[in-house]
């Protein structure tokens, strides 16, 4: 998922840049495209920072895995408070890049919110989840590869 953002700048919550290279080195990625005034992103973003934390924070050690925001809101003063207001630690690409309309042409984004993810360490194919398949029913998972220790193991994580 590096190579996504080679060249550009990449946020954190307190809008300090960040080298998405160092970043994302040899992480798993998810996109999510969301915004503040969309209700099921408001919804889905709980559930998201739920399990960010749980990847992150809770198990040892720390998955490796990332979430960069995409985001859809109007205006960056809109996108900054829904990311203090709501979001997880995790990156985001800057408002003004007009890169975030590449990006949601290239992965056939047309609703939000959706989180799409590529194993960046294995390069599997990009897949894009309707967010209303994770959340609505508990049965579904959002399986990630993730590399421990030089070997994988499928890790799987309910969203309820």
């Amino acid at each position: 998922m590096v190579d996504v953002f080679s060249g550009r700048l990449l946020v954190n919550k307190d809008g300090r840049s960040v080298d998405p290279e160092e970043a994302l080195q040899n992480k798993v990625v998810g996109l999510y495209f969301s915004a503040g005034w969309c209700s099921p992103c408001r919804d889905f973003t709980p559930v998201l920072c739920d399990f960010y934390t749980e990847l992150l924070e809770e198990t040892q050690p720390p998955a490796p895995f990332e979430v960069v925001f995409i985001s859809s809101d109007h205006s960056a003063e809109d996108m900054a408070g829904y990311m203090h207001a709501m979001h997880g630690d995790w990156l985001a690409l800057p408002f003004h890049d007009p890169y975030k309309h590449d990006l949601k042409k290239k992965y056939n984004i047309t609703a939000i919110p959706k989180l799409s993810h590529k194993d960046n360490v294995y390069t599997k194919s990009f897949v894009t989840l309707p967010i209303t398949q994770l959340s609505h029913n508990s049965e579904k998972v959002l399986a990630a590869d993730l590399k421990k220790s030089n070997t994988s193991s499928l890790l799987h994580y309910k969203f309820n």
